[in-house]
């Protein structure tokens, strides 16, 4: 697999891929945020010609990467699915048959809304608002974090915002990226959908961000800092 990075938070050894996933060695863990299943569909429901080719290539690519790394465990943080059942949520109860010995656990987010029978059904383990594991919680929104610094006793794993940062070329030219963003408390994984909105993040001290370009993962050698929602998920 193309672009790869390796990337250590304590002592824990991540690989961050360029196809906006991170694969947790010591626990043979992949883990993404942000599938939005179903998304298209809704907005075909409303009218909106959205191919579905779009999510059937969201799938295959997180089928790709699990096997790829052999992964044992499925997290996702939050917003795995996008609106209520529609077609695409059924194809996926059917993706799901080929991975039954995966284990599935969803933090949910915000648009994670369908009924707790549903999750049953699919055997996916379902956490209201955060999962421990290792030196790290799972969270889908950083406002889930407490604000109190004595409370926070581990390294946050995020998504909800959508990161990306702005690359500027030598003239005015300027395009956007997906993004992993790391301040020294928490991270937050890109959107694993293609077809969600992004959050500008610009430099300020003591974070990291990895861009995706082009299928490899860089560096930006810069510090960022959150900035404003330019786009809607």
């Amino acid at each position: 697999m193309q672009g790869l990075l390796s990337h250590i938070i304590h002592d824990q050894h991540l690989i961050l891929t360029a196809e906006r996933s991170i694969f947790w060695e010591a626990e043979k863990t992949l883990i993404v945020a942000d599938l939005h299943l179903g998304k298209t569909g809704h907005f075909r429901k409303a009218g909106i010609g959205i191919p579905q080719g779009v999510y059937k290539h969201d799938l295959q690519r997180l089928m790709h990467q699990l096997y790829f790394f052999k992964a044992d465990r499925l997290v996702i943080v939050g917003d795995f699915t996008h609106s209520v059942v529609n077609n695409e949520l059924e194809l996926f109860r059917k993706w799901r048959q080929d991975f039954a010995l995966l284990d599935i656990l969803l933090v949910k987010g915000n648009h994670d809304i369908l009924a707790d029978k549903w999750y049953e059904e699919t055997q996916i383990t379902v956490e209201a608002k955060s999962w421990e594991a290792g030196p790290f919680t799972f969270v889908h929104d950083l406002n889930d974090i407490p604000e109190d610094p004595l409370l926070r006793n581990s390294f946050y794993l995020s998504g909800h915002m959508h990161p990306a940062v702005l690359l500027r070329g030598t003239g005015k030219q300027s395009l956007r990226f997906p993004c992993y963003f790391f301040s020294t408390e928490y991270g937050v994984l890109p959107a694993f959908s293609r077809f969600t909105g992004s959050f500008l993040v610009e430099p300020t001290p003591g974070d990291q961000v990895f861009a995706i370009v082009d299928k490899e993962i860089m560096l930006i050698e810069k510090k960022v800092r959150r900035s404003r929602k330019t786009t809607e998920d």
